[in-house]
């Protein structure tokens, strides 16, 4: 039992901190730190990601007035913004990138029982990128344009609880397509990406790995038909054909056949061109895999609006991915959380309820389950209309 705890406290026992000790002996990251050491940075941060804290003095503020919950939370003392700031600026980032990889390792392994809704056995994964914009005066190592900075969160999406299963935070210049090259390659899985990872030496790697990949064609793509095979059109399948590439440099790239569908969406009218090594699934199923990719699209819009990763505690490279990994870490915890106690409440309530409530002490189980308990709805014709008085 938690009883007498914080709901932070409660949460900071998911963290495995013998785990993220040798992670950071391993970094040296406290070497010569005398306050704030990697821990406390994690558990400041976890604290403004869960609380909606968005600038140093925010935090300071908002800590000093709980001072006497601290010590619960595991905070010996109140951060100064400066010593705050030269934390962010000082520890390496890599032990927070560890720490969430360590993280999601465990969150994938709870949510691997998950049902697809496709009914495939093998994980699927969505590709994609986004960009977070930044001020060129103030992030002058993350170019982007001549006038603007940014970054770009490169995600591949595990679609099974939506777990990142791979992240690559890069400067705003970096080509989507040149992921491909540090991607973790599953044997066995589907990559399904947009037509801005076209490139076929890369795609020819992931077929030579193991792996399915389903991407859309490019216009004016040259290649002959080898084979087609019957389809019934009014599915929304036209056409499902086996091809070969034509031009030199496509055909010495990827020099095998591969599976071409064309497919028209019976609820927007467009017709989309996929194109994929995989030569077993049925053409729906491979429509149906290529529209779930949408996933990523929506997870990009949910970190974006909750997590604190639009405006930055700091101005260095270093500040911004320590400041990225510990709101993923903080993502991927709470998920962890959700999957263990075997809540029925979104990733968003459980956000929502911590919050305005880190520092009741109630059971977290009990804290994040929705009330389940709806007050009867009234008629509407009972209720009085302002505009009949």
């Amino acid at each position: 039992m938690n009883i007498g705890k914080t709901l932070f406290a409660q949460v900071m026992e998911f963290v495995p901190w013998k785990t993220f000790g040798r992670i950071i002996e391993r970094h040296q990251g406290d070497a010569g730190v005398r306050t704030l050491g990697c821990a406390d940075v994690f558990r400041v941060l976890a604290f403004a990601q869960l609380t909606w804290r968005e600038s140093l003095r925010d935090i300071e503020a908002c800590l000093a007035a709980n001072q006497t919950k601290l010590f619960h939370m595991g905070i010996k003392a109140v951060p100064a913004r400066s010593t705050l700031s030269d934390a962010l600026t000082q520890r390496d980032w890599r032990i927070y990138h560890a720490l969430a990889q360590r993280l999601i390792a465990r969150a994938r392994a709870l949510y691997a029982q998950e049902p697809s809704d496709l009914g495939l056995d093998a994980t699927v994964y969505a590709l994609d990128s986004t960009t977070i914009d930044l001020c060129l005066s103030l992030f002058d190592w993350a170019p982007f344009r001549s006038t603007k900075a940014a970054i770009k969160l490169h995600t591949l999406l595990d679609l099974r609880g939506a777990i990142p299963a791979f992240i690559h935070i890069s400067d705003g210049k970096l080509h989507d397509v040149n992921v491909l090259d540090v991607l973790p390659v599953e044997a066995g899985a589907f990559y399904v990406m947009d037509r801005g990872y076209v490139d076929f030496a890369r795609l020819y790697a992931l077929h030579q790995a193991g792996a399915f990949f389903i991407t859309r064609a490019k216009k004016g793509m040259d290649a002959r038909r080898v084979y087609s095979a019957a389809t019934d059109r009014s599915t929304g399948v036209i056409c499902d054909q086996s091809i070969r590439f034509n031009g030199f440099y496509a055909s010495r790239d990827y020099p095998e056949h591969l599976r071409r569908i064309r497919f028209k969406d019976p609820e927007s009218g467009r017709t989309l061109i996929f194109l994929t090594n995989n030569t077993s699934l049925p053409a729906l199923t491979i429509a149906a895999l290529y529209k779930s990719r949408w996933q990523v699209e929506l997870f990009f819009k949910w970190i974006k609006q909750h997590l604190r990763i639009k405006r930055f505690l700091g101005t260095s490279e270093n500040a911004v991915k320590t400041q990225i990994w510990c709101a993923i870490a903080t993502y991927v915890l709470i998920a962890i959380i959700k999957q263990e106690l075997h809540l029925d409440a979104s990733l968003y309530t459980c956000l929502q309820i911590l919050s305005v409530s880190v520092f009741e002490k109630t059971q977290l189980s009990c804290a994040l389950q929705p009330d389940r308990t709806q007050p009867e709805l009234v008629s509407i014709a009972n209720q009085l209309n302002l505009f009949e008085i």
